[in-house]
């Protein structure tokens, strides 16, 4: 691989959700992960894998959905069971996702960018250009004509950073916006929902990087994922 990966996530939470578990490695299934984990119901949604794959989850699918709780399991603990495997596009294409609330999922895997979605009926998988920028907001939070500015801000920070380092892309998932604190990337609804962390992953020839900021405390925390050698990117 002759070019780093960067992939940055903002989490949008309620101020009264439990606080998460900064990153560190763990074992399931017999595969080694890299991510935070969510204080309330254990899952995560974002991580790096040992083989050197990737995967953000974001919450909803095209459109703002009505919620129907009970669901099975959450959104975070279903992308672990789909992480947690040696071929991550296969796990997505495989699993069981009947009773599971509407996802969007991202996938960086074997050089290859899925955009992953479950609607509660169906899944979609597109593939995207790998060498190319891309930018997504969960359908959940911001209306069609705000997740647009949000891209045309990111379009626009790309023309002035075109070779950026993960503390560059770090630093505009903090402060990209136009004033508007309700849909800037790092939100904030009168306190009630807002970005409780921004996380970074650099992924190199031979292992992942995660960068992950904890905005409630003003905490950094950084940690590595090495890379198998049978797994190692080339």
């Amino acid at each position: 691989m002759k070019e780093k990966v960067l992939i940055a996530h903002n989490r949008d939470e309620k101020s009264s959700r439990n606080k998460a578990v900064a990153p560190k490695q763990y074992i399931i299934n017999a595969h080694t992960l890299l991510f935070p984990r969510d204080g309330a119901a254990g899952g995560s949604w974002i991580a790096c894998h040992q083989n050197g794959s990737a995967a953000v989850l974001l919450n909803g699918a095209f459109e703002k959905h009505l919620q129907q709780p009970p669901y099975r399991k959450s959104r975070g603990l279903a992308f672990l069971d789909i992480v947690a495997s040696s071929d991550l596009y296969l796990a997505y294409n495989l699993v069981d996702l009947t009773g599971i609330e509407p996802f969007t999922l991202i996938l960086w895997t074997s050089h290859r960018l899925f955009e992953c979605r479950w609607d509660a009926d169906k899944k979609h998988i597109l593939e995207l250009p790998a060498g190319a920028a891309h930018t997504w907001s969960s359908v959940t939070l911001y209306q069609a004509a705000t997740i647009s500015k949000r891209k045309k801000w990111f379009e626009d920070w790309l023309q002035l950073h075109p070779h950026p380092s993960i503390e560059d892309l770090l630093q505009f998932h903090l402060s990209a916006g136009d004033g508007d604190l309700h849909n800037s990337l790092r939100m904030n609804r009168n306190g009630c929902m807002l970005t409780v962390s921004v996380t970074g992953i650099e992924i190199t020839k031979d292992k992942s990087m995660m960068q992950y900021l904890d905005l409630s405390s003003e905490s950094k925390f950084i940690a590595e994922l090495p890379f198998t050698k049978a797994a190692v990117i080339q």
